[in-house]
């Protein structure tokens, strides 16, 4: 009884976060628009280690991911041993959940609100304009220079975003380009349109390692939402060819059954 009444409360808990987080992004699609991830690293274990990888070093510091254990990592191809010496820095064992030591007071008088747990993020982001991947893949790659802002950072997909740009590094800093174009609604007047990103010093890696970088992250972050989904995926293609097997065997069952009744 005590053990269902746990399981209850911890699916209730979850709910609830996914709830919050929804209401985030529905809150802030108002942004650029969303780029398209590239699905296919959601598929390739060396994606995914290079996701986790990142996760741990850059993600983890702040945010945890209470529902995710370390040793699940195996499922894409980690071996306990690597885990131990690549990935436990807030914990000895591998049969931990992904918690930070920030606790959630401290995180709130220093950001102003708790940094969101990120074990749902990518499932929890999904808005109008797509998945919660590409929602993902389009933030961490928009953030640029705004010194009007407490952290100096701004980010084009969150506008006024309070998380500072953690990859600012990789990435190098940028500024966003605004261009004045005719108003639509009023003659005479004019409004600004962003239209890209202008590097201001080059980053650790070049665009395009950045971006591969982080489709690594994201593809991650959408692994750890649901862990068993690529083995769903390949269960659920072997129950469509068993179900068209049967199918064309009842169907020809029947006709054998009916060949000789008029």
């Amino acid at each position: 009884m005590i053990k269902l009444k746990q399981i209850i409360g911890g699916a209730v808990a979850a709910l609830c976060m996914v709830g919050a987080l929804v209401g985030a992004a529905q809150a802030n699609e108002g942004g650029a628009p969303w780029d398209k991830f590239p699905t296919e690293r959601v598929t390739d274990v060396s994606a995914l280690q290079n996701g986790a990888k990142l996760f741990v070093n850059y993600c983890l510091n702040c945010h945890s991911a209470a529902y995710m254990r370390y040793n699940r990592l195996r499922d894409i191809g980690l071996s306990e041993a690597q885990i131990k010496a690549n990935l436990l820095f807030a914990t000895e064992k591998v049969g931990d959940t992904m918690k930070v030591a920030l606790d959630a007071k401290s995180a709130k008088e220093w950001f102003g609100a708790a940094p969101p747990d990120l074990s749902v993020i990518a499932r929890s982001r999904a808005g109008a304009q797509g998945s919660g991947a590409d929602y993902l893949y389009t933030y961490l790659r928009s953030y640029y220079r705004d010194e009007s802002k407490a952290t100096g950072w701004n980010n084009a997909a969150f506008p006024s975003v309070a998380m500072p740009h953690v990859l600012w590094e990789l990435q190098g800093p940028q500024k966003a380009v605004y261009e004045e174009v005719p108003d639509p609604h009023e003659h005479g007047k004019t409004e600004q349109h962003f239209k890209g990103f202008e590097p201001l010093a080059p980053g650790k890696l070049s665009t395009a390692e950045y971006n591969s970088a982080v489709a690594d992250l994201v593809a991650y972050l959408q692994w750890m939402g649901e862990p068993a989904q690529n083995q769903r995926v390949r269960l659920g293609v072997w129950v469509l060819i068993f179900l068209a097997v049967l199918t064309t065997l009842t169907w020809r069952l029947n006709a054998a059954y009916w060949k000789d009744v008029k």
